[in-house]
């Protein structure tokens, strides 16, 4: 098993889905997380990481607002001396087909799913580069590299997440830092299992491996980067979407 004990790990949008999914399964493998979410949202996510004997702090934490990480980052420091892991995991959609989409729509995926990552990741580069290690991995998604109808911000936003990241990848290798992506399928969460049987099966049918994707598996590919054992991967986007996407 990945051994990441020492580490302390950030993660955005921690509260539920795939980013509880990471917080949980990186405590699982030893690290420290840091899991960040609106107001007290992340304190169930904690409750599963400490109730499973590992060591994890809520924060409240407003993506769009650059006050809000900079105090979380600061306090993390304050705290644990170090950031090793940051994991950009917060986004939100709001769909919608070009000629009806609202600015405010467009305006407000690029604000939640995009610019925080360049504020928090301007924030933790600075403890990292003194420490001389760090991993860096933004979830960006299927949907980043294909497109979808009536989803162009989010879309645009997904894909910015991948240039974004292989330009930070380039600068900052020779501080020992890595740069990564995971971009996952469609993956059961709430939003998911909303939808009918029928429905699943019609999309189940488009993945070759046949079924939904689940928040373990995006989790895994996250642990995996987070660790020695991914040391000389950098600038990648990891596919996790049973290749639905090749």
């Amino acid at each position: 098993m990945l051994d990441l004990t020492g580490k302390v790990a950030v993660v955005t949008g921690a509260s539920r889905g795939i980013g509880r999914g990471i917080a949980v399964m990186l405590a699982s493998r030893g690290a420290y997380v840091v899991a960040a979410a609106r107001g007290d949202h992340a304190a169930g996510t904690v409750g599963d990481i400490e109730g499973a004997g590992r060591k994890a702090d809520a924060v409240a934490l407003e993506v769009t607002d650059a006050a809000s990480i900079d105090a979380m980052v600061s306090g993390v420091l304050a705290r644990h001396g170090r950031v090793d892991i940051l994991v950009n995991n917060a986004g939100i959609t709001r769909d919608q087909l070009m000629l009806r989409m609202k600015r405010e729509d467009w305006d407000e995926v690029i604000a939640t799913n995009l610019t925080p990552a360049f504020v928090l990741v301007q924030a933790a580069l600075k403890p990292m580069i003194k420490q001389r290690s760090g991993r860096i991995i933004s979830i960006s998604s299927i949907v980043g590299q294909t497109g979808n109808a009536g989803q162009a911000n989010y879309a645009a936003s997904k894909a910015g997440l991948i240039g974004f990241s292989k330009a930070l990848a380039r600068e900052v290798a020779s501080r020992n830092i890595t740069v990564n992506v995971v971009a996952p399928g469609l993956i059961e969460t709430d939003m998911t299992k909303a939808i009918t049987g029928k429905a699943q099966g019609d999309w189940a049918a488009q993945i070759p491996l046949g079924r939904l994707g689940t928040t373990a598996d995006v989790a895994a590919a996250v642990c995996f980067l987070a660790s020695d054992e991914a040391a000389y991967i950098t600038g990648q986007v990891l596919a996790v979407n049973g290749g639905m996407y090749m």
